[in-house]
């Protein structure tokens, strides 16, 4: 399987590992998250909006990160920490993707057309996104963390 040799060699370059779980770090990336789908917004208003498409990408992957350090997960990488999501945690992973390859596209290249109405619909998503993965770091119980650090084993 593709995605699995990603994350062993994710893994064996030291960027994802187990670390102890992470209150402070959890919290840290919340705040990350929250800045930055405010700043987004700031964005948008002013019509920068591939800064403010890629800046709701960045919402959603800081509160992914905190989803995994509060689960003792570290990820350096953008794909492996999508792709963990997906499997520790049985999330969807469209609504991440699509918001990664905007940002991409609006980050990296310059021949691209953007509306202010697909700005919105993005951080729409994103506010979506983010109020779902909210609800489950808030939920998460100690069980759901050793489940989720015993799937992550497994995988390796």
């Amino acid at each position: 399987m593709k995605k699995m040799g990603f994350l062993n060699k994710i893994q064996k370059e030291g960027k994802l590992a187990l670390v102890e779980p992470s209150e402070e770090i959890k919290q840290s990336y919340i705040e990350k998250s929250e800045s930055s789908l405010s700043s987004a917004k700031i964005l948008l208003e002013n019509d920068k909006l591939a800064e403010s498409v890629i800046l709701a990408y960045y919402s959603m992957y800081h509160l992914l990160t905190a989803l995994l350090f509060k689960t003792g997960i570290k990820s350096e990488n953008h794909t492996a920490s999508i792709i963990l999501m997906n499997k520790l945690f049985e999330l969807s992973d469209k609504e991440i993707m699509f918001a990664k390859k905007e940002r991409v596209d609006k980050q990296y290249y310059v021949d691209f057309k953007i509306t202010k109405q697909q700005v919105i619909d993005t951080i729409q998503i994103t506010e979506e996104f983010n109020s779902k993965l909210t609800d489950i770091i808030v939920r998460l119980t100690n069980e759901d963390i050793k489940n989720a650090r015993k799937k992550f084993n497994e995988l390796f």
